[in-house]
């Protein structure tokens, strides 16, 4: 008995002993590395796949574009209503593209000879890519043609370019229009302007006209001060900060107010008398929201303004430039109360203004900008479609309707009376930003309608126009009359 147990304890012994030299064994531990290695590299592929792969094959450093260029024929960029906005003519084997608008969507179609912009850029590798089907393929491949790349569908409304880069005339500006729920952008217009069709032609003229810069794309790349519409933002922080007693602010406007040893004025040096925060915001009063700027949480004012996109990149694939305001936690009075009525070192561009107008009338839900509907193959099958997306909620909706209210004072009681008989409601924001000691301004408008349901947004800016009131709100009205002409069609 006592041998069969010293067995037992052996074999016991002898197996914990395989068991330890088992999980201590160099060989096993190599091997399980090697398999977490594996699986990361496999998890690390299919991320890159799905993720980031179209990114690398898009950019436009990537040797692939060029050789998708020489093999296909690059396809068709058409309007939301499938005008053709650009297009690839071959005659004896010679391929032109051809804009048949000329230079109507100069800078957000742009162009793809000497370089490429708008977007020709953005969508290249769709344009020179061909999904056609595989009996289109064989057919070419027997005719030894090539294959059409694929056809970009835009969101863009030509009646609403049409009419925005009339009304601009031949003033300095630009326009974005937008559809508020879901960020389409409908029409986008810069001037001064070229033709695309000539841009090989008159490069050296484009590029050496400094005066215009006609290549610029004002409407996203183009910074001015926003003057009075940046009342909005006034407007959004002091609510913010008095949820409850907001109107119960008043502040008598002499005309002018002091700050360390310096004074701003009213426009034209205008004399609102008592104001309160509606009347304020409505009539456009620079010294009640100078009052204001001295009082709010220069803290929160900071990141509201972050969270507004200020100083901060903007969901585009367009080329743009950032948004910038000096007000920060630590920035001086001065700096703070320029910077509250729009001037300054404070400029945006008119893609942002409308981004944030948008925001307003889509409560406090600030879309991503959309240009593209869908791509389709050259058979006309879709291949991809862009849905609306959600890029940020930075206002609540309680927020949201104060402000957008008090938007629509401004046409109501204020400054925007032109859009006060339309067959539709709207809300607003005129602005006019001083750029220079004589006066001269810049005209800026700002708003949507209807103001009950808003659905589109118009942001406009005139360079050297004058006052928001007398020059932006007519061209306003013009597009906001064409889109609702427009929606009665459909």
């Amino acid at each position: 008995m006592k041998a069969d147990n010293n067995q037992k304890k052996n074999n016991g012994k002898n197996k914990d002993n395989y068991f330890v030299k088992v999980i201590t064994s160099p060989q096993l531990w190599s091997g399980v590395i090697l398999v977490v290695l594996f699986g990361a590299l496999i998890a690390n592929i299919c991320y890159f796949v799905a993720n980031k792969s179209y990114d690398i094959i898009s950019d436009e450093h990537n040797p692939r574009q060029a050789l998708l260029a020489h093999q296909n024929i690059r396809g068709s960029i058409l309007s939301k209503n499938r005008d053709i906005l650009a297009v690839t003519n071959v005659s004896d084997d010679e391929e032109t593209r051809v804009y048949p608008y000329g230079d109507l969507f100069a800078h957000v179609v742009g162009f793809s000879t000497m370089g490429r912009t708008g977007i020709e850029n953005t969508m290249n590798m769709n344009l020179v890519t061909s999904n056609a089907s595989l009996s289109s393929k064989v057919d070419n491949d027997i005719a030894r043609a090539k294959d059409v790349g694929d056809t970009v569908v835009t969101t863009l409304n030509i009646p609403l370019q049409q009419t925005a880069y009339k009304e601009i005339g031949a003033y300095k500006g630009a326009v974005v229009v937008s559809d508020v729920k879901t960020g389409a952008i409908l029409a986008m217009v810069s001037k001064p302007c070229f033709d695309p069709n000539k841009i090989e032609a008159e490069w050296e003229d484009i590029v050496e006209d400094t005066t215009n810069s006609r290549l610029l794309n004002r409407a996203t790349q183009g910074l001015y001060p926003p003057g009075s519409t940046f009342k909005i933002l006034d407007l959004l922080e002091y609510i913010r900060e008095h949820p409850t007693d907001y109107e119960n602010f008043g502040y008598n406007c002499t005309g002018s107010f002091a700050y360390d040893g310096r004074k701003i004025t009213c426009f034209h040096h205008s004399v609102h008398g008592y104001q309160t925060l509606r009347t304020g915001f409505a009539n456009s009063c620079n010294c009640t929201f100078a009052d204001v700027a001295t009082v709010v949480d220069r803290d929160s004012f900071s990141q509201t303004l972050k969270n507004m996109l200020f100083d901060t990149a903007i969901p585009i694939d367009l080329e743009y430039k950032k948004s910038h305001t000096p007000i920060t936690p630590d920035a001086e009075l001065g700096e703070v109360v320029q910077g509250s009525i729009g001037q300054g070192k404070t400029t945006i561009t008119p893609l942002h203004l409308n981004m944030i107008t948008s925001c307003i009338a889509n409560n406090g839900i600030m879309m991503k900008p959309m240009l593209v509907d869908h791509i389709e193959n050259s058979d006309g099958e879709v291949m991809k479609t862009y849905s609306p997306e959600v890029f940020a909620t930075p206002v609540s909706a309680e927020e949201a309707a104060v402000v957008s209210d008090y938007m629509h004072s401004v046409i109501t009681i204020g400054t925007a009376k032109f859009l006060r008989d339309c067959d539709y409601s709207t809300a607003g924001k005129t602005g006019s930003a001083e750029t220079d000691s004589a006066g001269n301004s810049h005209a800026w408008f700002t708003g949507y309608a209807p103001y009950e349901d808003p659905q589109v947004c118009v942001t406009i800016i005139i360079e050297g126009g004058g006052t928001g009131a007398n020059y932006a709100c007519p061209i306003a009205k013009k597009l906001f009359d064409c889109y609702f002409e427009e929606m009665s069609q459909e």
